[in-house]
Protein backbone atom coordinates (compact mmCIF):
# COMPACT_ATOMS: atom_id res chain seq x y z
CA UNK A 1 0.00 0.00 0.00
CA UNK A 2 1.30 3.46 -0.88
CA UNK A 3 0.50 6.34 1.44
CA UNK A 4 1.38 10.00 1.03
CA UNK A 5 3.17 11.22 4.15
CA UNK A 6 2.71 14.95 3.55
CA UNK A 7 0.36 17.18 5.50
CA UNK A 8 -0.82 17.33 9.11
CA UNK A 9 -2.17 14.11 10.57
CA UNK A 10 -5.02 13.81 13.05
CA UNK A 11 -3.11 11.11 14.95
CA UNK A 12 0.11 11.94 16.81
CA UNK A 13 2.58 9.16 15.96
CA UNK A 14 5.20 10.52 18.42
CA UNK A 15 7.88 10.18 15.77
CA UNK A 16 11.37 9.38 17.00
CA UNK A 17 14.80 8.31 15.79
CA UNK A 18 17.15 5.50 16.75
CA UNK A 19 20.93 5.68 16.59
CA UNK A 20 22.35 7.21 13.44
CA UNK A 21 19.40 6.24 11.26
CA UNK A 22 17.94 9.08 9.22
CA UNK A 23 14.51 7.46 9.38
CA UNK A 24 11.60 8.56 11.53
CA UNK A 25 9.82 5.77 13.40
CA UNK A 26 6.58 5.55 15.27
CA UNK A 27 7.05 6.37 18.95
CA UNK A 28 7.26 6.63 21.79
CA UNK A 29 10.98 5.91 21.62
CA UNK A 30 11.87 2.64 23.35
CA UNK A 31 15.06 1.50 25.03
CA UNK A 32 16.96 -1.10 23.06
CA UNK A 33 18.34 -3.04 25.98
CA UNK A 34 17.22 -6.29 27.55
CA UNK A 35 14.90 -8.64 25.69
CA UNK A 36 12.66 -7.00 23.10
CA UNK A 37 10.93 -7.89 19.85
CA UNK A 38 11.80 -5.80 16.78
CA UNK A 39 9.21 -5.32 14.05
CA UNK A 40 10.30 -4.54 10.48
CA UNK A 41 7.72 -3.78 7.82
CA UNK A 42 5.82 -1.29 5.73
CA UNK A 43 2.71 0.80 6.18
CA UNK A 44 0.78 -2.03 7.84
CA UNK A 45 3.43 -2.58 10.55
CA UNK A 46 3.70 1.17 11.09
CA UNK A 47 -0.06 1.26 11.65
CA UNK A 48 -1.16 4.30 9.66
CA UNK A 49 -4.34 5.84 11.18
CA UNK A 50 -4.48 3.16 13.91
CA UNK A 51 -3.87 4.09 17.56
CA UNK A 52 -2.71 0.60 18.53
CA UNK A 53 -1.08 -1.25 15.60
CA UNK A 54 -0.42 -4.96 15.92
CA UNK A 55 3.08 -4.59 17.51
CA UNK A 56 1.48 -2.63 20.37
CA UNK A 57 -1.32 -5.20 20.70
CA UNK A 58 1.23 -8.03 20.84
CA UNK A 59 3.08 -6.24 23.64
CA UNK A 60 -0.16 -6.01 25.62
CA UNK A 61 -0.94 -9.68 25.05
CA UNK A 62 2.51 -11.19 25.63
CA UNK A 63 4.05 -8.72 28.07
CA UNK A 64 7.14 -8.58 25.84
CA UNK A 65 8.56 -5.20 24.86
CA UNK A 66 7.81 -4.63 21.17
CA UNK A 67 9.66 -1.97 19.19
CA UNK A 68 7.96 -0.79 16.01
CA UNK A 69 10.47 -0.08 13.24
CA UNK A 70 7.79 -0.10 10.56
CA UNK A 71 8.09 2.61 7.89
CA UNK A 72 5.55 3.94 5.45
CA UNK A 73 5.88 2.40 1.99
CA UNK A 74 9.03 0.50 2.96
CA UNK A 75 10.65 -2.22 0.90
CA UNK A 76 13.43 -4.61 1.82
CA UNK A 77 16.07 -2.09 0.67
CA UNK A 78 15.31 0.18 3.60
CA UNK A 79 16.24 -2.48 6.16
CA UNK A 80 19.15 -4.06 4.32
CA UNK A 81 20.91 -0.71 3.90
CA UNK A 82 20.44 0.79 7.39
CA UNK A 83 23.17 -0.33 9.87
CA UNK A 84 21.15 1.00 12.83
CA UNK A 85 18.21 -1.25 12.02
CA UNK A 86 20.38 -4.29 11.38
CA UNK A 87 22.05 -3.68 14.77
CA UNK A 88 18.64 -3.37 16.45
CA UNK A 89 17.55 -6.68 14.92
CA UNK A 90 20.82 -8.33 15.93
CA UNK A 91 20.24 -7.39 19.56
CA UNK A 92 16.54 -8.30 19.58
CA UNK A 93 15.29 -11.55 21.10
CA UNK A 94 13.09 -11.97 18.01
CA UNK A 95 12.71 -9.93 14.84
CA UNK A 96 9.40 -10.00 12.98
CA UNK A 97 9.76 -9.11 9.30
CA UNK A 98 6.60 -8.30 7.40
CA UNK A 99 6.56 -9.50 3.80
CA UNK A 100 6.87 -6.29 1.79
CA UNK A 101 6.11 -6.06 -1.91
CA UNK A 102 8.85 -6.64 -4.47
CA UNK A 103 8.11 -3.45 -6.40
CA UNK A 104 9.76 -1.09 -3.90
CA UNK A 105 13.37 -2.21 -4.37
CA UNK A 106 16.23 -1.17 -6.62
CA UNK A 107 16.98 -3.78 -9.27
CA UNK A 108 18.46 -4.24 -12.74
CA UNK A 109 15.60 -2.28 -14.32
CA UNK A 110 15.17 0.72 -12.00
CA UNK A 111 16.30 2.43 -8.80
CA UNK A 112 14.16 3.57 -5.86
CA UNK A 113 14.72 6.20 -3.19
CA UNK A 114 16.88 4.74 -0.37
CA UNK A 115 14.45 5.80 2.39
CA UNK A 116 11.12 6.25 0.61
CA UNK A 117 11.21 3.01 -1.32
CA UNK A 118 7.96 3.60 -3.20
CA UNK A 119 9.59 6.57 -4.97
CA UNK A 120 10.85 5.81 -8.46
CA UNK A 121 14.22 7.50 -9.08
CA UNK A 122 15.43 6.40 -12.50
CA UNK A 123 15.31 3.70 -15.13
CA UNK A 124 18.44 1.73 -15.99
CA UNK A 125 19.91 1.53 -19.46
CA UNK A 126 18.44 -1.98 -19.69
CA UNK A 127 14.95 -0.67 -18.90
CA UNK A 128 15.23 2.12 -21.46
CA UNK A 129 16.37 -0.38 -24.07
CA UNK A 130 13.50 -2.78 -23.40
CA UNK A 131 10.86 -0.03 -23.19
CA UNK A 132 12.03 2.44 -25.82
CA UNK A 133 8.51 3.81 -26.20
CA UNK A 134 8.18 4.88 -22.53
CA UNK A 135 9.18 8.29 -21.12
CA UNK A 136 10.34 7.44 -17.60
CA UNK A 137 10.60 11.08 -16.55
CA UNK A 138 6.81 11.01 -16.12
CA UNK A 139 6.91 8.69 -13.09
CA UNK A 140 7.34 9.47 -9.40
CA UNK A 141 6.11 6.20 -7.90
CA UNK A 142 7.00 2.58 -8.64
CA UNK A 143 3.43 1.32 -8.78
CA UNK A 144 2.36 3.94 -11.31
CA UNK A 145 5.38 3.14 -13.46
CA UNK A 146 4.74 -0.61 -13.37
CA UNK A 147 1.07 -0.16 -14.20
CA UNK A 148 2.06 1.78 -17.29
CA UNK A 149 4.58 -0.86 -18.35
CA UNK A 150 1.92 -3.53 -18.01
CA UNK A 151 -0.39 -1.61 -20.32
CA UNK A 152 2.38 -0.98 -22.86
CA UNK A 153 3.47 -4.62 -23.16
CA UNK A 154 2.39 -7.49 -20.96
CA UNK A 155 5.26 -9.63 -22.30
CA UNK A 156 8.00 -7.13 -21.52
CA UNK A 157 6.34 -6.27 -18.21
CA UNK A 158 6.62 -9.96 -17.32
CA UNK A 159 10.40 -9.70 -17.70
CA UNK A 160 10.44 -6.89 -15.14
CA UNK A 161 8.27 -8.88 -12.71
CA UNK A 162 10.61 -11.88 -12.90
CA UNK A 163 13.55 -9.59 -12.12
CA UNK A 164 11.70 -8.11 -9.15
CA UNK A 165 10.90 -11.54 -7.75
CA UNK A 166 14.51 -12.66 -8.10
CA UNK A 167 15.78 -9.44 -6.54
CA UNK A 168 13.31 -9.77 -3.64
CA UNK A 169 14.58 -13.24 -2.73
CA UNK A 170 18.21 -12.13 -2.94
CA UNK A 171 17.59 -8.99 -0.85
CA UNK A 172 15.67 -10.89 1.80
CA UNK A 173 18.40 -13.54 1.99
CA UNK A 174 20.94 -10.76 2.52
CA UNK A 175 18.86 -9.22 5.29
CA UNK A 176 18.36 -12.53 7.06
CA UNK A 177 22.06 -13.37 6.81
CA UNK A 178 22.84 -10.16 8.71
CA UNK A 179 20.46 -10.96 11.57
CA UNK A 180 21.89 -13.86 13.60
CA UNK A 181 18.92 -14.17 15.96
CA UNK A 182 15.42 -15.59 15.58
CA UNK A 183 13.44 -14.13 12.68
CA UNK A 184 9.72 -14.62 12.05
CA UNK A 185 8.38 -13.80 8.60
CA UNK A 186 4.89 -12.30 8.73
CA UNK A 187 2.93 -12.72 5.51
CA UNK A 188 -0.30 -10.73 5.59
CA UNK A 189 -2.30 -11.75 2.53
CA UNK A 190 -4.84 -9.34 1.10
CA UNK A 191 -7.46 -11.51 -0.59
CA UNK A 192 -9.91 -8.71 -1.32
CA UNK A 193 -11.28 -8.38 -4.85
CA UNK A 194 -10.40 -4.97 -6.32
CA UNK A 195 -13.41 -2.80 -7.02
CA UNK A 196 -14.39 -2.29 -10.65
CA UNK A 197 -13.46 1.40 -10.57
CA UNK A 198 -9.82 0.67 -9.70
CA UNK A 199 -8.78 0.74 -13.34
CA UNK A 200 -5.69 2.82 -12.54
CA UNK A 201 -3.89 -0.18 -11.08
CA UNK A 202 -4.08 -3.71 -12.48
CA UNK A 203 -1.08 -5.10 -10.61
CA UNK A 204 -2.90 -6.98 -7.84
CA UNK A 205 -3.03 -6.89 -4.06
CA UNK A 206 -0.16 -6.27 -1.66
CA UNK A 207 2.41 -7.60 -1.11
CA UNK A 208 3.01 -7.43 -4.85
CA UNK A 209 4.61 -10.34 -6.73
CA UNK A 210 5.47 -12.46 -3.64
CA UNK A 211 4.47 -16.13 -3.87
CA UNK A 212 4.85 -19.40 -1.99
CA UNK A 213 7.95 -20.48 -3.90
CA UNK A 214 9.77 -17.28 -2.95
CA UNK A 215 8.90 -17.62 0.72
CA UNK A 216 9.87 -21.31 0.74
CA UNK A 217 13.40 -20.38 -0.35
CA UNK A 218 13.73 -18.29 2.82
CA UNK A 219 12.38 -20.86 5.28
CA UNK A 220 15.79 -22.37 6.22
CA UNK A 221 16.84 -18.93 7.53
CA UNK A 222 13.66 -18.39 9.56
CA UNK A 223 12.47 -19.40 13.00
CA UNK A 224 8.88 -19.43 11.73
CA UNK A 225 6.55 -18.15 9.02
CA UNK A 226 3.18 -16.76 10.07
CA UNK A 227 0.67 -16.45 7.24
CA UNK A 228 -2.62 -14.69 7.84
CA UNK A 229 -5.45 -13.66 5.57
CA UNK A 230 -7.55 -11.11 7.46
CA UNK A 231 -11.22 -12.03 7.46
CA UNK A 232 -13.85 -10.39 5.31
CA UNK A 233 -15.53 -9.15 8.49
CA UNK A 234 -12.32 -7.45 9.63
CA UNK A 235 -11.94 -5.64 6.31
CA UNK A 236 -15.62 -4.71 6.26
CA UNK A 237 -15.15 -2.96 9.60
CA UNK A 238 -13.39 -0.40 7.44
CA UNK A 239 -12.30 2.79 9.14
CA UNK A 240 -14.19 2.12 12.38
CA UNK A 241 -11.86 3.07 15.23
CA UNK A 242 -9.31 4.76 12.96
CA UNK A 243 -8.07 8.31 13.54
CA UNK A 244 -7.70 10.55 10.51
CA UNK A 245 -8.51 14.01 9.23
CA UNK A 246 -10.99 14.82 6.48
CA UNK A 247 -8.14 15.14 3.97
CA UNK A 248 -6.77 11.75 5.03
CA UNK A 249 -10.10 9.94 4.56
CA UNK A 250 -9.41 8.61 1.03
CA UNK A 251 -6.12 7.06 2.18
CA UNK A 252 -7.65 5.69 5.39
CA UNK A 253 -10.25 3.71 3.44
CA UNK A 254 -7.44 1.69 1.82
CA UNK A 255 -5.62 0.92 5.09
CA UNK A 256 -6.18 -2.02 7.44
CA UNK A 257 -8.21 -0.87 10.42
CA UNK A 258 -8.11 -1.94 14.09
CA UNK A 259 -10.03 -5.16 13.38
CA UNK A 260 -7.37 -6.31 10.89
CA UNK A 261 -4.57 -5.42 13.30
CA UNK A 262 -6.30 -7.43 16.03
CA UNK A 263 -6.40 -10.52 13.83
CA UNK A 264 -2.72 -10.13 12.95
CA UNK A 265 -1.83 -9.76 16.62
CA UNK A 266 -3.86 -12.85 17.52
CA UNK A 267 -1.96 -14.91 14.94
CA UNK A 268 1.48 -13.63 15.94
CA UNK A 269 1.23 -13.46 19.74
CA UNK A 270 1.48 -17.22 20.44
CA UNK A 271 4.58 -17.47 18.22
CA UNK A 272 6.22 -14.54 20.00
CA UNK A 273 5.45 -16.01 23.42
CA UNK A 274 7.05 -19.29 22.41
CA UNK A 275 10.21 -17.78 20.92
CA UNK A 276 10.96 -15.13 23.57
CA UNK A 277 12.26 -16.87 26.66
Amino acid sequence: MTVDTTGQSALDYLHCRYGKSRLLFRGPRRKLDGPYVAFFGGTETYGKFVEDPFPALIEETTGRRCVNFGCLNAGADLYVNDPTLIDAATRAAVTVVQVMGAQNMSNRFYAVHPRRNDRFLRASSLMKTVFREVDFTEFNFTRHMLSTLNRVSAEKYGMVVEELKSAWVARMQTMLARVPGKVVLLWVRDARTPSRDETHDCLGNDPLFVDEEMVDILRPQLADVVEITPSVAAWRAGTAGMVYSEMEAPAAVEMPGPAVHEEIASALSPVISTLVN
